[in-house]
């Protein structure tokens, strides 16, 4: 028996949740938008838990799985408040409750685009997935599928734009275990028809592999503006989406891989298609950079030429030819390299080499500078140098980690200035107005910090 007609709004659980309004509902409950009266009336999520059979194994289930969401701290996932137990007319009832993510979502964005005759393009799908894989990284490595990918399960937060990963299907799964334990019913698989594969919705049987499939279709979905079911070919158990839209040889490859029929033909973990995204003529570059010293830019790492939004990656790099190592400085002989700028593109950075003809020197070969009296050369101002430390030692003054700091402020400064995405960037003094943006954008976000803000 279902308790959720009781709740109204305006009706108070347990004295400290305030429901305003319904969310949605599926089959094992609802979820509603409340106030949390002893948070200052903050906003969060509840959802219910009514399966169909109610029994002290399925609480148990939902509690144990209920932890393990509880250990879930990600920046890009809602964060697990409690598992809130209470009593309707002697009905026990049970709630998780969740932080509430204002946006919409992916789902309902597309639907808006679609009315004025657009979808979304290739460059915003990229970003996307480099925003999500690392998220997927983080819940697989703690042994955790979600099961449930789709464009209404990821809402692009209103004020960073990121998108966040919401319900999990594996609380779904354990509460449909629960009920075959005590009706017998078979079909206990989760997903979504058309976004999940076939093992997964046939079989009940989850991978990394299955969650990378949802996240693909998703991804052209959001691409084409089609259901999938207009994008897969039934009897031929292919997809052919590719007559409904076009997209760089790189990010084709990358998807159809993804998609593969066969679980082990897929990629078996985020990070490969992390990889593979990156751009493979940019590939042996970005592996050469990788192996040289770090780069010193307001003290972040520096890892891969290619990184992703969400690795070491920044979109000014106001000194790319000096590369710094324990203190000992080594300039890249331009000479021979040509000339290296830095491009802006969205969710990663990339190096597009000017002078082509080249031939890239083995490391061995790189001069070191450790004398003083031969300083690196550079064209920036010195109060422009001074800034950057400025701005590294503020963020290392709040014990915050680099690579999310400068994530944050990366996405940030997208946001505000979409039109710089694509934009290459030097040190010249031409491009000394795109650098103080940066710069601003940075000041701003540690300014909320050292007042008690949330990253």
């Amino acid at each position: 028996m279902s308790n959720s007609s009781l709740l109204i709004p305006g009706s108070t659980l347990e004295k400290r949740y305030r429901i305003l309004r319904e969310l949605g509902r599926g089959g094992f409950g609802r979820t509603y938008l409340a106030e949390d009266i002893n948070r200052y009336n903050e906003h969060c999520v509840l959802k219910e838990f009514s399966p169909v059979v109610h029994s002290p194994k399925a609480a148990e289930l939902f509690d144990r799985e209920a932890s393990m969401l509880y250990h879930l701290q990600h920046p890009q996932i809602p964060r697990f408040r409690e598992l809130l137990r209470t009593d309707f007319g002697g009905n026990p009832s049970l709630f998780l409750v969740q932080d509430y993510i204002k946006g919409q979502t992916y789902e309902e964005i597309l639907i808006s685009r679609q009315q004025q005759g657009k979808n979304f393009t290739e460059a915003e799908v990229t970003q996307l997935l480099f925003q999500l894989l690392p998220v997927l990284e983080y819940i697989h490595s703690k042994n955790l599928i979600h099961r449930d990918i789709s464009p209404d399960n990821i809402i692009q937060h209103d004020a960073d734009k990121l998108p966040f990963l919401i319900d999990f299907g594996s609380v779904k799964q354990i509460a449909a275990n629960a009920v075959v334990q005590f009706n017998g019913q078979s079909d206990t698989a989760i997903g979504k028809q058309g976004y999940s594969p076939a093992e997964q919705m046939r079989l009940g049987k989850v991978s990394a592999a299955s969650d990378l499939y949802a996240l693909a279709v998703t991804a052209l979905v959001l691409l084409s503006g089609k259901k999938p079911q207009k994008l897969y070919d039934i009897n031929n158990k292919t997809w052919d989406w590719r007559s409904h839209v076009t997209v760089s040889q790189n990010l084709g490859t990358v998807l159809d891989k993804m998609l593969a029929e066969q679980p082990g033909d897929r990629y078996q973990s985020a990070k490969e298609v992390r990889e593979a995204l990156k751009d493979p003529k940019l590939s042996h570059i970005g592996s050469i950079i990788s192996q040289m010293v770090t780069m010193n830019f307001v003290g972040r790492p520096f890892k891969n030429a290619t990184q992703t939004a969400t690795s070491n990656h920044t979109p000014v790099n106001p000194n790319p030819q000096i590369v710094k190592n324990n203190n000992i400085f080594q300039l890249i002989p331009w000479k021979t390299l040509g000339s290296l700028s830095v491009v802006l593109l969205p969710g990663m950075l990339a190096f597009s080499v000017v002078k082509s003809g080249f031939t890239l020197p083995k490391l061995p070969e790189l001069p070191k500078f450790s004398s003083p009296q031969q300083p690196p050369d550079t064209s920036l101002e010195e109060a422009e140098i001074i800034r950057q430390e400025k701005i590294g030692k503020r963020r290392k003054n709040l014990n915050i980690d680099q690579d999310i700091f400068y994530q944050k402020v990366d996405e940030l400064y997208y946001n505000k200035y979409p039109e710089l995405q694509g934009r290459s960037l030097t040190e010249k003094p031409e491009d000394a107005e795109i650098r103080r943006k940066w710069y601003e954008v940075a000041e701003d976000l540690l300014d909320k910090l050292e007042k008690g803000g949330e990253l």
